[in-house]
């Protein structure tokens, strides 16, 4: 921040001790972590990160250990695991007397899961690809597509 005149304002005295602590706000957590601000809120509001703790001015402050929490959701995201199974995911990351076999087996059952939703999609992939294809996709008015859409069973 700057003043006026051009010189570097000094940071609020709570900010500066928050620094000197290690603490990062929103805006540094979401950049080291990958993960928006706008989400970071998201996951604590649903309980998959602890609630932040708060400056005086009730900013928001993140130790390592919430951007690592933070990654790590992130990449289960990536993945495409829901925020329950994370949940889970993040207890067993949490419980170091926890079984590989227990995080396999979620893995294995999410795995089934995207299988059976890409077999979804590419059934509604050839489906729509044969109505495509009966189409003249010319001026005439009539579409087997919109005809097929209007159809009552």
């Amino acid at each position: 921040m700057r003043n006026v005149s051009g010189g570097r304002l000094a940071e609020r005295p709570e900010v500066a001790a928050a620094r000197a602590q290690g603490l990062l706000n929103i805006g540094e957590a979401a950049q080291a972590s990958g993960v928006s601000p706008k989400s970071i809120r998201h996951y604590e509001s649903v309980g998959l990160m602890p609630p932040a703790h708060r400056s005086d001015s009730n900013y928001r402050l993140y130790i390592q250990a919430d951007v690592q929490t933070l990654r790590f959701i992130r990449h289960a995201r990536t993945v495409g695991f829901s925020i329950e199974r994370i949940r889970d995911l993040l207890t067993l990351w949490q419980d170091r007397n926890r079984s590989s076999a227990d995080v396999k087996t979620l893995a294995l059952q999410h795995i089934a899961e995207l299988d059976r939703k890409i077999d979804e999609l590419q059934a509604m992939r050839t489906t729509l690809n044969a109505l495509a294809s009966n189409c003249h996709g010319d001026l005439r008015p009539d579409c087997p597509i919109l005809e097929q859409f209007a159809e009552v069973r």
